[in-house]
């Protein structure tokens, strides 16, 4: 089906057309999946709210900015996938869903969450990510079982002090933000393993090597004069990562040592299984 037609067709609200859309999916995956992802969908068709075992629910690349009521029904679901969309407002009936490990949210227009996140105490991934959050919303540190935080590309300039208390967080993922300082809640966090503050307007950076759990730390592409202090074994990727936390001089000049290889960001369409 090309995506011309399924632009058109995706206008018309009619069942039939629905259904054509779908490419015939009128009874419950086997494998408890449904993927309809880039079908230039502006509504979900309602049917598919009625595979109640559904584990698996993948809407990125489409035109939605709400979802029926009806997606309540999903009550198994552990996976739902909603970037790439046109979500302004985060629809509650997706707070319903308390099964969900993985949240796809990057990739819209949200400016904020609802507090009704909280109910979501299963969740474990949550992707953020290039929205329009100036900062950001303390529901999220009520999810306690939360493992991978991805909030990169925002407009973020610091992390409320409350995030401290998500103590099952090992990933954070802030790339692209406005941050003129280095988080100071993120020092105390010891059981981080990944720190992502790439892109930002940080000039200074503390030590980090208190952080007993620290495997990675990216930093590049800030105006920083330091190099972050870190433990034995801890791989950090930016200037000077290779060479002391002070850059060497010579001259009055500042050697300025980088990484050919960089680890990239898991890409936003790239989707992975619930522990």
């Amino acid at each position: 089906m090309g995506n011309s037609l399924k632009a058109i067709v995706a206008f018309v609200p009619s069942n039939k057309c629905q259904k054509y859309l779908l490419e015939d999916l009128e009874e419950m995956p086997v494998d408890k999946m449904v993927d309809l992802s880039g079908r230039q969908m502006r509504r979900l068709p309602v049917h598919i709210c009625s595979f109640r075992e559904l584990v698996k629910l993948y809407l990125s690349d489409n035109n939605l900015n709400h979802l029926p009521p009806e997606l309540e029904q999903l009550q198994n679901l552990q996976i739902l996938a909603l970037d790439f969309n046109n979500f302004k407002a985060l629809p509650l009936v997706v707070c319903t869903l308390k099964q969900l490990c993985i949240l796809y949210l990057g990739n819209n227009k949200l400016c904020s969450l609802p507090l009704e996140l909280r109910l979501l105490q299963n969740l474990k991934t949550l992707w953020i990510e290039s929205n329009c959050l100036q900062y950001l919303p303390e529901v999220v540190c009520e999810l306690s079982l939360l493992k991978t935080l991805h909030a990169g590309s925002n407009a973020l300039r610091t992390l409320p002090p409350q995030l401290q208390r998500l103590q099952e967080l090992r990933t954070i993922w802030l790339s692209g933000n406005l941050l003129s300082e280095f988080p100071p809640v993120l020092l105390d966090m010891p059981f981080l393993e990944v720190i992502d503050v790439d892109r930002n307007s940080i000039r200074f950076f503390p030590s980090l090597a208190h952080l007993p759990g620290l495997k990675l730390v990216i930093y590049d592409h800030n105006p920083c004069r330091n190099a972050p202090k870190v433990a034995k074994g801890v791989r950090r990727v930016g200037r000077w990562s290779e060479e002391t936390p002070e850059p060497r001089k010579r001259s009055g000049a500042v050697i300025e040592i980088t990484l050919d290889e960089k680890p990239l960001l898991p890409p936003a369409t790239a989707k992975t299984e619930p522990e």
